[in-house]
């Protein structure tokens, strides 16, 4: 996936789009993310005990992965993302693969 947890995204669909948010949680199994504060759903619940009362509450749904963007930490803008390899190797000698921005072809990852 071209975003991680922790990430500031751009959404670029959908009834919150144009809003940017922080991912909370990424799915990557199902190519989802869960972005702080956007795509609210309201779900109806029973009580489950006496800590635990019902109600209606709001939480954040699961986006898919395409509709959002990330926003480069370094150029402050939404663009598109690419992979490439260092020459530094990681603990299993493999090269280190990292994203970079295509708008200013920084890296993004550390």
């Amino acid at each position: 996936m071209h975003v991680k947890t922790g990430d500031e995204v751009l959404v670029i669909t959908g009834k919150d789009k144009g809003k940017r948010g922080k991912i909370k949680e990424a799915l990557p199994k199902d190519r989802r993310v869960v972005i702080e504060g956007l795509n609210i759903i309201k779900r109806h619940l029973k009580q489950r005990g006496p800590g635990k009362p019902s109600g209606i509450i709001e939480r954040e749904a699961p986006l898919d992965a395409s509709n959002v963007m990330l926003i480069c930490p370094r150029c402050g803008r939404a663009a598109r993302t690419g992979h490439r390899f260092l020459e530094e190797t990681d603990d299993r000698g493999r090269q280190r693969k990292v994203r970079f921005c295509k708008a200013c072809n920084e890296t993004i990852d550390e």
